[in-house]
Order: C-alpha cells, then structure tokens, then sequence
C-alpha cells in the first residue's frame, strides 16, 4: 500500500476546514438562488468545472451527503429542498461572512456611552447609592474604605464605606429592515439583491442570537409593501415591481407604534427612486420616469411622519445616480435620518455599524 503525502503549509486547510469553506459557499449561493438546492448545486458543478473548487478529498457528491448528514437539505419527492435548519444554517453563515468583512473594531456590543443600571460590570467604581444591585458591590474597595477609617482593630462597615461597579446601560430596540425588490435590483445585468439580502439575513441572525429582548420585523417593498418571516428572507425573488417606497415606510411605522421602545429605527435598503405610490382610491399610481412630485412629495410626507413619531430611518442606497442621491438627501433631511452610499461590498459593514450605534442611548436621555 502506498501513500502521497504533499508538503504542509500554515495556510493548509484541514478536512473539516474545507467542509465549512463549501458550506459557507452552498449558502450564500442559496441565497442567490432564492432557496433553489437544484440550481444551487448546479451553480457549484459550474464553479467546479471552471475552478476546480473540488477534489479527490471532498467531492460534489461528498458535500451533498454531508449537507443531508448535517440536516440542512432533504430529498422530498425526488427533489432536493432546504430544511428549517437549513435556513439556520444560511442565517449563521451570513452573519459570519458580513462580520469577516467589518474592520477591525467597527463592532461594538449594545452599551452605551454613559453608565447606569445595566448589568454589565465596568471596571470603575462608584460610592453606592439606592437602588443599586448588591451584586456589584467591590469588596475590595469597600473594606479597604472602612479600614483607612478606622484600622483593623476598629474595623466597622458603615453605609458611606460601600463601593459598587459602575454598569453598562443596556437598552433595547424595535427595528424594521426594509429591502427593496424591485425589478431595477437585477437590473442591467448587476446582482443587487443577492448581498442586499444577505445583510438582512445576518442582521436578523445578530439581534435574534445576541439581542433576543429586542424587536425585529422584515418587510419587502416592491408595488406594495408586505411583511416577510426571517424563514422567507432567503427565497424573496425580484419581482417586475416598481418602488413603493411610501407603502413601506407606512407599513414600517405602523409596526413601530406597537413598540414602546426607546430606540426606534428604520433600515431602508435600496437602489432606485420611489416610483409608485397607492392613492386614496386604492389603485397604484406608477411613474418609472425621473422624479415624478405627486410620488416623492407623499413619499417625504411619510418620512416627515416617522420623524414625528421619533423613528429614525438609516436609508442604505446601492446605486450612486445623481438625482437619486438628491431624493435620498431630501429624504434624509426631512426624517433627519442617516444615508449611506455604498458599493455592494460594503453593505454589511454600514448596516451592522449604524445598528450598533443607534442602539447606544445614553442612560436617563429622552
């Protein structure tokens, strides 16, 4: 029996290394897909011919056995789908790759800049006061306080000895993502939808793994807007839709209003102009061309509204068209919201840091 042995490198990967490597791969192009495991496989078989991203150790076939093995697809009727965990599966693997991607410390946590009566421990301490968690009591401090007072042989603890760990403030927040399917995300043959929907997928993994106390609501907007479940988000498809972009801001705030929180906010991502509006009658009223007035002004009119009702809309355009850049700054300017103007690499980094950031309020502000 003979053995091959190839030379070792730190940047060698190992078995299960290469597994995670394919699987990563197998979810983002379900994503790109829009949940199709068929045409997902047939993507990789593609990739395979052209690439060689397969070999001898792990195979096509291999990968395909190990993804039933892991319980995220099945055979149905002789056809392949993806299972509940499967949608997991592509959730977990977007956020990771959307956190490889930020710069280094572009991540915080929940905290915020002040302190208060959170529950995560600062390193500072401060004289205890009422309503303090005994918890955080520093015995350290404290008996050292009432020692320099008397001494040990007269070692007494009185109240003005006590010393506590100053603590984060921690709040919580509503949060609507609203993404954008209309038919000018494929447009020009340019993939926009796919990253787009890959941010909210790891937007949505973030706050339901490390944020379970706060508030998150999918909603697509294309003619109208509608409410997405996170187990959808992977198989929205691109419609011949139009930009409603009024109807989901509507929608946005009438979920808000339900929601007693602090921090609320609206995650806009999209590529075009508003172009449609409903009129009072119910019927949609399209324009594809320029900046139609009768859209945009009731489109500012809902922006000026969310504003009001202190929702803030963070509005992230994949496209760098001058009069949709001069839209989005009204826009921006009538919510007195935040705008960004990304490639389509940087969507995940803009997203996760502006909804870190918002999330900080500073303890006892209105």
């Amino acid at each position: 029996m003979h053995f091959r042995y190839s030379k070792w490198t730190p940047g060698s990967m190992n078995d299960e290394q290469r597994l995670r490597r394919m699987v990563s791969l197998f979810s983002y192009l379900m994503i790109k897909t829009s949940g199709d495991v068929e045409a997902t496989i047939e993507w990789l078989r593609q990739l395979a011919e052209r690439y060689g991203i397969f070999d001898e150790d792990l195979s096509i076939e291999d990968l395909i056995e190990k993804l039933k093995e892991m319980g995220v697809i099945e055979e149905i009727d002789g056809r392949l789908v993806p299972t509940t965990k499967g949608v997991q599966q592509i959730r977990r693997d977007a956020l990771t790759e959307v956190f490889t991607s930020l710069r280094k410390g572009g991540i915080g946590t929940h905290e915020t800049p002040g302190t208060g009566s959170g529950v995560d421990r600062l390193s500072e301490t401060k004289k205890w006061a009422f309503g303090d968690h005994p918890a955080n009591i520093d015995l350290g401090s404290t008996f050292t306080n009432a020692l320099r007072r008397d001494g040990i042989e007269g070692f007494s603890l009185r109240e003005e000895d006590l010393e506590v760990y100053e603590t984060e403030h921690l709040t919580s927040c509503a949060t609507v993502l609203m993404l954008d399917i209309s038919h000018s995300m494929v447009l020009y043959g340019e993939d926009r939808i796919t990253p787009a929907k890959q941010v909210a997928l790891a937007l949505s993994e973030l706050i339901t793994q490390r944020y379970p106390k706060d508030f998150l609501a999918l909603l697509a907007f294309g003619d109208e807007a509608k409410l997405v479940s996170i187990n959808e988000l992977p198989f929205l498809e691109v419609g011949p839709y139009h930009t409603n972009t009024r109807s989901g801001l509507m929608l946005a705030r009438t979920i808000l209003r339900r929601h007693g929180n602090v921090n609320k906010h609206i995650f806009m991502v999209t590529d075009g102009k508003p172009s449609a509006i409903v009129e009072a009658n119910g019927r949609i009223y399209r324009n594809s061309y320029g900046l139609d007035p009768r859209i945009v002004n009731k489109t500012l009119d809902e922006a000026v509204a969310c504003r009001r009702e202190k929702i803030v809309i963070s509005t992230f355009m994949v496209a760098r068209d001058p009069y949709l850049i001069n839209f989005v700054e009204e826009l921006t300017k009538a919510n007195h919201g935040r705008a960004y103007y990304s490639a389509l690499d940087d969507l995940g980094q803009f997203i996760f840091v502006d909804y870190i950031r918002n999330r900080r309020k500073k303890f006892g502000a209105a």
